[in-house]
């Protein structure tokens, strides 16, 4: 454990590959002509010479990383990505501060698409990409990092996988390698082909290509501080709709399916849960605003279909101002805030499956009070929850609530409203972007807030971005003994 060459060395090759990224929206700034070029010249440099110091000074032949060199690179990755991928928001139009320059950072790496800049219409063209880039990038991280690292934990629902599959990894896709290979190809051809359908929708190309990273990686940045109320498209309110869903979805099912191998995804048991959901909040919700709001119930269908299938996903998105809705339109927005979607996609929040196995869990020992001596298995996907997958599951869900209170206490001394507090920390820990209010919600902005509250809401982003438990083990004194 003391050898962290291994670490550092890997680190300085992420923020090479960083670097090279910054590239892209220098490219932009250069065809539209805007100085913003040269701030993303000096970005990249001052990233990649970092990068590439770290990478020669602290280069091994045979990179091996023990289970806790892996929980540590993650952990210092996605932070140290952050720190750096802040630069280009300080020296360029946007000039942010640097407590606002990290927030904006982490809030797209981690894909919240929670933001602190006004009238993002004015930024430049290479900044806008930039903080596309960055939710896109996020989102095929978050996608490796639950396929690799979170089964160990068996809280990021692979594990869930190796129930249904021997060796899956092998079964689906030889090598692991390979199997990065084609889940990354995946990713982007889903990613063009949503860029193409926006085109196709009355999308200009510059605004499909932003919004389409976006809305894959289930991100929710939008170049436009109307979001997806500027564009008034039923039709593409439609697209983005299918492809937030494609986003919350598991990503090695659809590999499963490539290969003709595994179930269909439509048996899948937290898949029909969470369209359960979906399709129950939605009709509830439109029924609420064509009786409350004096709306007609198709209008309401359309907006209660595009904004409760972007908080449910996480994606942030908005197209009408759900703040507005009332009581019952805000309650049903706190609440599936914390659901997101299912394991092994780009969506952050508690996961289908967790609710699912939790609640089967409580039905069991429900049955074991009236059957003492029954021998009574929890089922999932039809095969059986072993009792350490189940345990593990309610550690996460203790955890969960307790940093999200912990994180809405800390927010409250800010002097920050119950409501703005709330939906602040349960947006970050869930990862899904706008709060509710009228200070963060969806015409809102995290600008107003303190820098301290800032500096809390964006390590809440990390913490619940990773599962929590991938920082946590970091805090075990057992973890630093060997």
């Amino acid at each position: 454990m003391r050898d962290f060459r291994s670490i550092i060395n890997i680190i300085g090759l992420l923020l090479c590959i960083e670097a090279v990224a910054m590239i892209i929206p220098m490219v932009f700034d250069i065809y539209y002509k805007n100085q913003d070029w040269l701030q993303f010249f000096y970005s990249s440099l001052i990233t990649f010479f970092i990068g590439i110091i770290l990478y020669i000074s602290f280069r091994k032949k045979n990179i091996k990383l023990g289970i806790r060199q892996a929980f540590l690179l993650t952990i210092s990755s996605w932070l140290i990505i952050s720190l750096f991928g802040a630069i280009p928001f300080i020296y360029t139009s946007s000039s942010l501060s640097y407590t606002d320059a990290f927030f904006e950072s982490v809030s797209g790496i981690t894909t919240t698409g929670s933001t602190v800049i006004y009238n993002i219409e004015s930024l430049s063209e290479g900044i806008l990409i930039w903080r596309s880039l960055l939710q896109w990038f996020g989102g095929i991280g978050i996608i490796v990092l639950a396929m690799a690292i979170l089964p160990t934990l068996q809280i990021g629902g692979m594990q869930l996988l190796h129930m249904e599959h021997d060796d899956p990894y092998e079964k689906t896709i030889p090598k692991v390698n390979r199997f990065v290979l084609e889940l990354f190809l995946l990713y982007v051809s889903l990613s063009i082909i949503c860029g193409l359908l926006y085109i196709f929708a009355g999308m200009t190309v510059f605004d499909a290509v932003i919004h389409a990273m976006t809305t894959i990686s289930t991100g929710g940045f939008s170049n436009y501080d109307q979001s997806f109320y500027y564009f008034n498209s039923f039709q593409i309110e439609i697209i983005s709709v299918i492809f937030m869903l494609v986003g919350s979805l598991p990503f090695v099912l659809y590999l499963q399916v490539i290969h003709n191998q595994g179930k269909s995804i439509i048996k899948d048991d937290q898949i029909k849960l969470f369209f359960l959901i979906l399709t129950t909040v939605i009709l509830i919700t439109s029924i609420w605003l064509s009786l409350k709001q004096s709306q007609d119930f198709t209008s309401s269908l359309r907006i209660s279909l595009f904004n409760i299938t972007s908080i449910l996903t996480g994606t942030g998105y908005s197209s009408s101002n759900f703040s507005n809705w009332g009581s019952f339109g805000t309650v049903i927005m706190m609440v599936i805030m914390f659901i997101g979607g299912c394991a092994g996609s780009t969506t952050g929040g508690i996961k289908i499956f967790r609710l699912q196995i939790l609640f089967r869990g409580a039905i069991t020992q429900i049955k074991k009070l009236t059957q003492p001596h029954a021998v009574i298995l929890m089922r999932f996907n039809g095969k059986t929850v072993n009792e350490n997958t189940y345990n593990s599951i309610m550690g996460f869900f203790f955890m969960y609530i307790f940093l999200f209170i912990i994180s809405a206490i800390s927010l409250s001394f800010f002097d920050l409203d119950f409501l703005t507090a709330f939906s602040a920390a349960a947006s970050a820990i869930s990862n899904v972007g706008p709060g509710l209010g009228d200070v963060i919600g969806p015409n809102g902005n995290y600008f107003l807030l303190d820098n301290g509250a800032k500096w809390i809401l964006a390590f809440t982003m990390i913490i619940g971005r990773l599962e929590i438990f991938t920082f946590l083990v970091l805090l075990s004194i057992n973890f630093w003994k060997y």
